[in-house]
Parts: C-alpha cells; structure tokens; sequence
C-alpha cells in the first residue's frame, strides 16, 4: 500500500499546540484533571511512559490524557498510585492508545482500565500499513513527523526534563485525530468490523501469559546440559531477581545473562575464582558484570552452593513437559501428515495476506494455527474447525477466513 503522503513535505511535530501543561503530582491538581476530563467530548487519547531496561518491572511513570475540549494532562502516578477517581471520569468514554497490549497491564496497576478502545498500531496492520510504529503511521495517515528521541529513556527520573515532558504530550498531541483518519480508512476497506473485534478483545486484556520457570528463559539457557547445572542457573537466576527486585533495577543491570550462565557452568567456589569467565562482548556489559560479581559476590558464591547441596532426586529436568506442538522444523520427522497440512495452510495464508493486506500474524496467530494443525477437530468441516480458533481464542472475523483453508487441508490431508 503506497504512503499518502509519498510526495508531500512531512512537517515534524515538534511542539504541543498548547504548550507543555504542568505535572498533576498531587490531589488537587488530579481533581481538576478529572473535571476538565470529564467536561471533555469524544474519546480520550492516552499513553503512558515506562523505565524499561532501568527499573523492576514494568509500572507507569507518567500517564498522558488528551481529549477535545479538555486539553492534554500529563499525570505522575508516582505520587499519586491510585488513579482510579480517573478511571470513573473516563469509564463511558472510548480510550485511543498506540500498541495497547504495552500500556494497559501499568495502566491497570494504577486503576485504568479501557471499556472501550481504538488501538491505532492494531488498526494500522489491519489497514495494511507497512509500518505501524506511532510515527511512521502519523506520516501515513496525516502527513507529519514524530521525533522518537526520549522513548527509550529512564522515566522514573525525577524532575523529568522539559524535552521529555513536551515530547509526551506530543504522543497524545493527534491520536484521536489520528484514529478518526484511520477509522474512514477501515470503513473504506471494509474492515472496520474485523478491527471492532480485536479491539474488543483488548479490552479484557491482561498482560503476558505468566509462563513456569521463568528463569528457563535465561538468555544462553541451550549452553546448560546437564540438570546440576539448570538448578544452579534457577538459583543464580532467583538471587538475581531477589536483589533486582530490592534494588527497583531491572534484573540485566544486577548482571547479564551470560555472565549469569557462565558462572552456573563453571561453578566457583569462592569468590576469588568468579571473575574467571567469559568476557562479555560490549564493553558496558563487561563494566556492569565486573561490577555485579564483586558488589554481590558473596550472593553468587551462596547461590552456587545451594545448588550443589540439592540432592540428585530433586534436581530441575533440562526440559519440561508441554502441551505446545514442536517446532515446526520437527513436522517433518514426527508426522508427515501434519508437516504437509501446514505447508499448504502457510501457502494459503500467505496469499490470503497478500489479497487483504493483513500480515499473516494478525489473520492467525501462529501458536494457535500450529495447534489446531497438529491435534485437528475430529471433523474437518469449517463449523467444528471454527469452534476449535475459538477455543483458542480466535476472533469471528478470523475464523471466518481461516477456517474454510484449514478444513480443506484436512480433507486434503487427513488425520490416520
């Protein structure tokens, strides 16, 4: 899809139309937020600002509001954590946000929850956008320019620089705008029943699955082949944890991956033999893991010794059993049958992407494809194969797509 604005000179947003508004970094600052927000028609654009790769977790250190007669207002939930009072104002109002799934888990520890909204990066892919970051979708569809400077830095600091202040306001600066644009655009196509679904689904959006064994992720965990060693990087990886926890840092900055593999490899025994390991490959990785071996040595050498005191029984096994299909690449090998269904489904996807424009990803998701594919409905009509996406969680409008190309694979390539 060509860009709107391929031959036209793009103004870069550089400046809120109203100026920077102050912080609401008290209570009463915050009522009048809620009156002005209240007073204000239309729906509510609204982003938030996180501290990743800085602190714990994944909170909000400033929450952004803009709304038609109400102007923007840029919240601190530091001081003020419980923002529900906000969240009533708001309850009957449709939220705009840019990527949801990002912002709505910190919104909700705050006590803001969407009843209604309009994702604009979601509705970018549906629309068929090739690219659907904030800025870039600005471009396409208003024919301005968003500057990304500040969207990686340490929001927690405080006080927060004027630059980075101007530069959250101007998130929310044209996002209603942005969505009223981008819903014509949906009508036009007519998919805009398709994005009312997703964005549905979004409203009962949690976060993350939660998966077990967190520390199995561990960057480097393929290296780790014997069960000693995995309960020694599970050890190594809770200390970690505990003291980024402790400290409100993100677990990277207590000491990187690979260091933390490394020692559960080598397993030293004091903690003058720590630091004889692998160098990291960047020069601040190597400065933050010298740092984080001798400021915690002591923890590291306890955590390694735990380890070893686990008797052989009790040991974590190197995988885990899961209900997940394997790897594609295994198809082939484990059953034939099922490898050549999802050839042909992927081929069938692919075209069926190119003719709406809708990347492959959002017509499927691909765990749900590979589970229907590799343990069908006993039946392979689309009624009984629709009913297995929606198990899964497949939207209406997907299962309406889909489900005809799987269930012809499975005529074409049935189950033994």
């Amino acid at each position: 899809m060509p860009d709107e604005h391929d031959d036209e000179e793009l103004d870069a947003l550089e400046h809120p139309r109203d100026g920077v508004p102050p912080v609401v970094d008290d209570p009463d600052l915050l009522e009048r937020a809620v009156d002005a927000l209240t007073s204000g028609t239309g729906p509510v654009a609204v982003d938030a600002e996180r501290a990743s790769g800085y602190r714990y977790g994944q909170s909000a250190y400033l929450v952004q509001l803009r709304r038609e007669g109400a102007g923007t207002w840029l919240v601190d939930p530091v001081p003020l954590p419980d923002l529900s009072v906000l969240d009533a104002a708001l309850a009957d109002t449709e939220w705009v946000l840019h990527a949801a799934t990002q912002d709505i888990p910190c919104l909700a520890e705050l006590g803001l929850r969407p009843r209604r909204l309009f994702d604009t990066e979601l509705g970018a892919r549906i629309a068929g956008l090739p690219r659907v970051g904030l800025s870039s979708v600005l471009e396409y569809y208003l024919g301005v320019t968003l500057a990304k400077e500040h969207s990686a830095v340490d929001w927690s600091t405080r006080p927060l620089p004027e630059p980075w202040l101007r530069y959250a306001a101007l998130d929310v600066e044209l996002l209603v705008e942005l969505r009223h644009r981008m819903e014509r655009d949906l009508v036009e196509q007519g998919k805009l029943g398709w994005a009312a679904q997703e964005f549905d689904a979004l409203t009962r959006f949690t976060g993350p699955e939660q998966r077990p064994d967190p520390w199995r992720r561990t960057s480097g965990m393929h290296r780790v082949r014997t069960r000693r060693g995995a309960a020694t990087v599970r050890e190594l990886w809770r200390t970690r944890d505990e003291l980024a926890r402790h400290r409100d840092v993100t677990p990277g900055r207590i000491l990187p991956d690979a260091t933390l593999i490394d020692l559960a490899m080598r397993a030293p025994e004091s903690e003058a033999t720590l630091h004889r390991g692998a160098t990291e490959k960047s020069q601040t990785r190597q400065r933050r893991a010298a740092q984080g071996l001798k400021r915690h040595a002591g923890a590291w050498v306890g955590a390694i010794r735990a380890a070893a005191e686990i008797p052989d029984r009790e040991l974590p096994d190197l995988t885990t059993a899961s209900d997940a299909p394997p790897p594609p690449r295994a198809w082939a090998d484990r059953d034939p049958v099922a490898a050549a269904r999802l050839t042909q489904v992927k081929e069938e996807l692919a075209a069926l992407s190119e003719h709406y424009e809708v990347p492959v990803e959002n017509l499927l998701t691909p765990d749900t494809l590979r589970r229907v594919l590799w343990r069908p409905p006993d039946r392979d009509d689309p009624t009984a194969v629709a009913a297995a996406l929606t198990a899964y969680g497949a939207r209406p409008w997907q299962c309406e797509l889909v489900a005809p190309v799987i269930a012809q694979a499975l005529k074409d390539h049935p189950a033994d």
